[in-house]
């Protein structure tokens, strides 16, 4: 069972009956951000330190897994605003929005007469590959 004492609860603000504050680190919402920065912060140095080998590992050993991870870095959904289009842009935007495009156009059309190479993919001897 869990008891609380009520004067080591805080009321609008104010520091608990019998002077003293009974939380240490300041209050609760700082006390949590401090938490997480320190956590944070332990996390990246740990990361840094073994992140790659960790990410390879799992990778190899439990691909579910990472696949997980990688879905779970993938934002659900994203914010897209529309903000005004055409009617909103200056001239001069709009003449460099052109001329962009243009480029591009060029550039794709400028593929399309791209010499292509062929050839053939040799394996390469053990002592050479790098893994």
């Amino acid at each position: 069972m869990i008891t609380v004492r009520q004067d080591a609860v805080r009321t609008q603000g104010r520091a608990p009956k019998g002077g003293g504050d009974r939380n240490p680190g300041g209050s609760l919402e700082a006390t949590r951000r401090s938490f997480n920065k320190d956590f944070l912060l332990a996390l990246a140095a740990d990361f840094k330190k073994h992140g790659a080998a960790a990410i390879e590992k799992v990778r190899k050993t439990q691909p579910a897994a990472y696949m997980k991870i990688c879905a779970l870095l993938v934002p659900r959904e994203m914010q897209i605003e529309h903000s005004g289009g055409v009617k909103a842009m200056s001239d001069e935007r709009i003449t460099a929005a052109i001329e962009a495009i243009e480029g591009w156009l060029a550039a794709r059309s400028a593929g399309d007469n791209a010499k292509v190479i062929e050839g053939v993919a040799e394996r390469m001897p053990s002592a050479y590959r790098s893994s």
